[in-house]
């Protein structure tokens, strides 16, 4: 047996996914991934937007994704809460060559000015989530309501493919990551908990190719494609492991799938 089968020795499969998520979330998982660049900050303002554009940008290559997160904040003066209130139009002069895969400097402006909209009218990107959600809901219904209100201000129509849409089936990778970043907060440190009216519990998987693979080898999800009716299915299976803090596993399955390439890694016990 590669590792132990959920079904046929369930306690064993749960040490087992249990002590690799302990692994991977630790201070040390930090440093190499995006979630470096809010670690940088220490006020909840400046922390949870530079989260959101780091999310924004967190797909290809995460030394790219920390390299173009980090170019970010030194145009925004690293005071990002503080430039997004704040800037003009001639401010954004800087910020014309930037690009990020998909992402061109005509998406990055739109980005700020919304980001403005939500602060000065809407009282911030946590008002503004904790506001659609609803206990017991799926966070699904958050996302969507947020993806409403980001967009309520005239934008470049191809701006609108990078905020997902669950609505539509998408898996909301990014948001769903933001979301666990700003909701948790355990002990390691690695997530920073610092928005309190949404529970844990609600939060749903964020899925990439890489925790997707390993969530498919472990018998976790069946469904083939990474779409949002996957998202539903995989975080079903987690909270029967932790009906708590579901997306706990996301460390374990993405650890898994991108530091330990090979299957035979899942020998380790």
């Amino acid at each position: 047996m590669i590792f132990p089968d959920r079904n046929a020795a369930p306690v064993q499969f749960q040490q087992w996914i249990d002590q690799k998520a302990s692994y991977y979330n630790h201070p040390s998982f930090i440093e190499s991934d995006p979630v470096s660049v809010p670690h940088l900050f220490s006020d909840k303002a400046d922390i949870e937007i530079a989260a959101f554009l780091v999310c924004t940008i967190a797909w290809g290559n995460r030394k790219s994704i920390i390299d173009n997160g980090m170019k970010l904040m030194r145009l925004m003066g690293m005071r990002p809460h503080d430039f997004v209130l704040h800037f003009s139009t001639s401010d954004l002069k800087p910020f014309a060559r930037f690009v990020h895969r998909t992402f061109n400097a005509n998406d990055l402006e739109f980005f700020l000015f919304s980001l403005k909209n939500l602060y000065q009218q809407h009282g911030g990107l946590e008002n503004v989530f904790t506001e659609l959600f609803v206990p017991n809901n799926s966070i699904k219904d958050s996302i969507c309501g947020f993806r409403k209100v980001f967009f309520e201000i005239p934008h470049p129509a191809r701006t609108t493919k990078h905020i997902s849409n669950p609505a539509a089936g998408a898996s909301a990778k990014r948001l769903n990551m933001f979301l666990r970043w700003m909701v948790r907060s355990d002990s390691s440190g690695v997530d920073f908990g610092i928005w309190r009216n949404i529970s844990a519990a609600h939060l749903m998987c964020p899925l990439d190719v890489h925790s997707g693979r390993v969530a498919r080898m472990l018998g976790l999800l069946q469904r083939k494609q990474d779409d949002w009716r996957a998202v539903e299915e995989l975080t079903g299976n987690l909270r029967k492991l932790n009906p708590n803090d579901p997306v706990v596993y996301d460390y374990a399955l993405f650890g898994m799938g991108v530091f330990e390439k090979s299957a035979k890694v899942l020998q380790q016990d």
